[in-house]
């Protein structure tokens, strides 16, 4: 028998099988074959249809099933894993009123801003743990100013993977942790942020029905199952948006107990039982999915580093190399520090860790006679480290005392100069495990008998690759870094 995974991105949706007994991962696809479109009337704007996520699980779904000779009689559970702060909107009769207005829209961002400023910064940190930002309520706000005449016609509001849930099972819910990513969520009274939805103007009866992040939170019904090729019965035992669920699947739901990722952009995202927030305006926060009403709250400070991967990736496109094996080859005779070359890269737009700047990428102290490609690509990835260690500095100031951190097999922790320079400087072991969103949301699914210790035994036996230790020669990377730092710091200065 098999648990069903779905990661709902906004490039691709992966699909994952894994053994109930075992959790051994089984088989992972991908549909479409090519990124998804996204839909840009205006600059800053991002939109999907949500049907066309539908139309791809689905095909995941078979392909699945075909591929891996698998009835759908032995699928008995589905977890499903998706991409944050979306909104979707649905009439009476469950049919979207427009595009999902998706995660990286920017639309909202002075409506967030404004209600930051109106509401108060205090409340705003002390109930909801953020600015209501660019968030999913912010969005629905747009909606509402913007567009009255749909917004009249709305009877629910969803998140990405609420609205697959629904497709598959015609229940329309969702849970605090998909609530709380959306900033609706009062942390203070443990309930819906009435406040906030009063200050926008947003019926409560909009919002949809809480139901457990683990548990049987519906079931797929007859149209469910002819579009996807499930039996009619089978449970949605799980959701939670993608960086949650990420940590989940790294075996993360403990204080001190950190998940990273080093893709396009950068996450550090950690643990913690305090609902004490410093740093809201750099640092999101958000109910974790083992999070529970009173004493015992479980928040994932979220931080992001936009120009990370990215960094890596432009330099593949424009210098004269054919991989990115071919740049670590190039600086595998260049020293800590890459005599003196330091990169800044924050080229990927404004960093809400600094303060929402926009410092872009800088070159610094490049001598044309003495320095070549090699030091560029050490450079570059001793820049992204300095930019992870400097989030977690920004992390440990507001309150995360780190006792491990775990991280994918993929994209920069392969790079042993990025991984070996973020444990070092941190002082901290970094392990790496095998694993993706789908698979972690497959194996989720299992979590609604409530068994968290045999959850974390499965993902060490079946996942666990290796693990960075700090190096004992500290001083050179600790020189970089301060060095690094201190270029950042006068940029900084310089940007006000």
């Amino acid at each position: 028998m098999y648990y069903l995974g779905l990661d709902i991105g906004s490039s691709s949706i992966k699909a994952a099988l894994v053994d109930t007994e075992t959790s051994k991962s089984i088989a992972v696809v991908q549909e479409p074959e090519q990124e998804m479109d996204m839909y840009a009337e205006k600059n800053g704007w991002a939109e999907q249809d949500p049907d066309i996520w539908w139309q791809h699980v689905c095909n995941a779904i078979s392909r699945l099933k075909t591929e891996n000779n698998i009835t759908s009689e032995q699928i008995v559970g589905i977890g499903i894993s998706y991409q944050m702060h979306g909104l979707v909107i649905v009439d009476k009769a469950g049919k979207p009123l427009r595009k999902s207005i998706i995660w990286c829209d920017s639309r909202a961002v002075e409506i967030g801003n404004t209600a930051f400023t109106s509401i108060g910064e205090a409340t705003c940190s002390t109930a909801l743990l953020n600015s209501p930002a660019n968030f999913t309520a912010s969005k629905l706000r747009w909606v509402k100013e913007n567009e009255p005449e749909t917004f009249e016609k709305i009877y629910k509001f969803m998140l990405p993977g609420d609205y697959i849930a629904y497709k598959f099972s015609d229940t329309i819910n969702t849970t605090i942790s998909g609530l709380s990513e959306g900033i609706f969520w009062d942390f203070n009274k443990d309930n819906i942020a009435e406040f906030l939805l009063e200050h926008y103007g947003i019926n409560r009866d909009l919002v949809p029905d809480i139901v457990d992040t683990f548990g049987k939170q519906s079931i797929v019904d007859e149209a469910g199952a002819e579009s996807s090729g499930l039996q009619v019965g089978t449970p949605i035992f799980y959701r939670a948006g993608d960086q949650p669920n990420n940590a989940l699947s790294l075996n993360v739901f403990n204080p001190g107990e950190v998940a990273s990722t080093g893709g396009t952009s950068g996450v550090i995202y950690a643990i913690t039982d305090s609902l004490s927030v410093k740093e809201s305006s750099r640092v999101n926060n958000f109910a974790h999915v083992n999070y529970a009403k009173g004493t015992d709250a479980r928040i994932g400070k979220l931080l992001c580093i936009n120009g990370a991967g990215i960094q890596y990736r432009w330099l593949l496109n424009n210098l004269a190399v054919q991989s990115y094996d071919d740049m670590n080859a190039l600086t595998n005779d260049i020293p800590v520090g890459s005599d003196g070359v330091c990169i800044i890269p924050f080229g990927n737009g404004a960093e809400r860790m600094l303060n929402n700047k926009d410092v872009g990428t800088r070159i610094l102290n490049l001598n044309l006679n003495n320095h070549h490609k090699g030091h560029l690509c050490r450079a570059a990835l001793e820049g992204i480290a300095f930019s992870f260690v400097y989030g977690m500095e920004i992390l440990k100031s507001d309150g995360i005392n780190p006792t491990v951190i775990r991280a994918g097999n993929d994209n920069l922790y392969r790079s042993e100069i990025f991984a070996n320079t973020v444990a070092t400087l941190i002082n901290q072991d970094i392990e790496i495990y095998n694993t993706t969103g789908a698979i972690g949301a497959a194996r989720a699914a299992k979590l609604h008998e409530g068994d968290f210790e045999s959850f974390g035994t499965g993902i060490i036996e079946n996942d666990y690759v290796m693990t960075y230790k700090p190096l004992d020669d500290k001083a050179p990377y600790i020189e970089a870094y301060n060095n690094w730092k201190n270029e950042l710091e006068i940029i900084l200065k310089n940007n006000n």
